[in-house]
């Protein structure tokens, strides 16, 4: 008895409200695909006549070349009322993966920032050293200081409102996360033989508590240990 086999299929049309999203084999070659998707848009063309329809195209972990893209978009053009909406990929470039750990690293700095002076990175700070009165450090991310906050520290300087600061010794003249700033307390506070960090809570205050409750309160920061 000669058993046939279903073709595997290397293109899924579902329709939506925003057109057609079309998700595509990333196994099969990239051939296979053109042909399918050549054959099933053809199956799925509307009236030539009426208006132009949005194609979404999912590759899934298939990197298109520009000149594949290109060959994408010139078979869907060709089609006469459809036209290439987004092309969405689970692939990065390594411009784009450059980027993404130049804005996530820990940058780790041994220096005192003195009156005057502001360190500025991208990621998160690990200043080991003080920021003395008139200093200040901003980061993209967390800031952590082994030594003693007395100057200006400014976390999450793009948005992150999630962004924490973490001194040993925490007497700042100002600090800033997000767009959400504290000015240092018009009293003396007492200093305390443990270190402290800054966060936002629920009410969008800056508040100064102890280390230890960072764990609970950002469990996230986990991910610090692995990339230390």
């Amino acid at each position: 008895m000669n058993v046939v086999s279903k073709q595997r299929s290397y293109v899924t049309i579902k329709g939506t409200k925003d057109g057609l999203t079309l998700h595509l084999d990333d196994m099969c070659s990239y051939e296979e695909l053109m042909t399918e998707l050549d054959e099933k848009l053809t199956l799925n063309a509307a009236d030539a006549e009426g208006p132009l329809v949005s194609v979404h195209l999912k590759t899934g972990n298939r990197y298109f070349t520009p000149t594949q893209e290109e060959e994408v978009r010139a078979l869907v053009r060709g089609k006469k009322n459809l036209v290439v909406g987004s092309i969405e990929s689970n692939v990065v470039t390594k411009e784009e993966a450059y980027e993404w750990k130049r804005k996530n690293e820990i940058v780790p700095v041994a220096k005192i920032i003195r009156s005057g002076q502001v360190l500025h990175v991208e990621g998160d700070l690990l200043l080991i050293g003080d920021v003395n009165p008139g200093g200040t450090v901003i980061a993209g991310g967390n800031i952590f200081i082994l030594g003693a906050l007395r100057g200006i520290a400014h976390a999450g300087c793009y948005g992150n409102k999630e962004a924490v600061i973490a001194a040993s010794v925490m007497k700042p003249m100002q600090l800033r996360i997000s767009d959400v700033m504290n000015r240092a307390p018009d009293y003396k506070t007492e200093e305390r033989n443990e270190m402290e960090c800054a966060y936002i809570d629920d009410t969008n205050q800056i508040v100064v508590d102890r280390l230890q409750l960072l764990t609970h309160l950002r469990p996230n920061l986990t991910r610090i240990e692995r990339r230390l």
